[in-house]
């Protein structure tokens, strides 16, 4: 009886195993994504003809990981330095992480009307862990001309109104922070949104400044692979050998 109640449990034990690493991978996981890009312009200023230039350096977890541009330069629009932007995903832990950063920026679409925007640095970033997503915006000497100064870690969504004889005309996000409808978050260091048809509109359009997206985290990678495939075998064999052993001794022991 003794043999038999052991041979089960070694049996038993073995079956666990197994499932552990057969079952191990869910049916239905997507992977986690992030993406970043430096720098987007979609506007129409009156007057003049539509300016579309981006999304520049565009990066993303699938790949490209990262990307850069030597510089912006669209007069009485945007100029800027470097632009650069990463995304990667850790496929052990199913973190995902992207960002972006723009330096010697000068936003020339509001010249007219505050003075020209600028700052030596705008960089976005965020990171998505099994414990959820985060977001932050870093703007370093950032001037903002007669719209007034502003903390270089702007809280989310910090929106400042732009405007024309007590017209609001634009609308300059700092830090903005979107959820999007599948749960992923884009942060978006500067965002500057001109409105049509007010009276003394400058025009239409939007301007982004180094933006990141990070979706959820994707599951951690499955036990049966990499450490967790040795770790796995290792774990069948101690249940196995024993197991063996037991069914071979009745054998010997009928022979006799």
């Amino acid at each position: 009886m003794r043999v038999r109640m052991t041979r089960r449990t070694g049996v038993a034990g073995l079956a666990a195993v197994v499932a552990l690493l057969v079952g191990a991978t869910p049916a239905s996981a997507s992977p986690g994504d992030a993406s970043a890009f430096g720098v987007d312009v979609a506007v129409t200023l009156l007057g003049q003809a539509a300016v579309q230039v981006g999304p520049l350096a565009v990066a993303d977890s699938d790949g490209p990981t990262s990307a850069s541009v030597a510089s912006v330069d669209q007069p009485g629009v945007l100029r800027t330095g470097v632009v650069t932007a990463s995304a990667s995903r850790d496929d052990q832990s199913g973190a995902v992480t992207a960002s972006a950063s723009t330096v010697d920026a000068e936003v020339g679409v509001l010249g007219p009307v505050v003075g020209d925007v600028t700052a030596s640095v705008i960089a976005a970033e965020c990171t998505a862990t099994q414990q959820g997503i985060t977001g932050k915006s870093t703007l370093t000497d950032v001037d903002l001309g007669s719209l007034g100064p502003v903390d270089a870690n702007a809280a989310p969504n910090t929106t400042i109104d732009v405007k024309v004889l007590n017209v609001v005309v634009g609308k300059l996000v700092l830090n903005e922070q979107v959820t999007n409808t599948d749960g992923s978050l884009t942060v978006n260091a500067l965002h500057l949104t001109l409105l049509a048809d007010v009276l003394g509109a400058l025009g239409t359009g939007d301007v982004v400044i180094s933006s990141a997206t990070c979706g959820p985290a994707a599951l951690p990678i499955p036990m049966a692979s990499g450490t967790g495939l040795w770790l796995g075998l290792g774990m069948l064999a101690l249940f196995a050998v024993p197991a063996a052993l037991i069914t071979l001794r009745p054998r010997r022991a009928e022979a006799v």
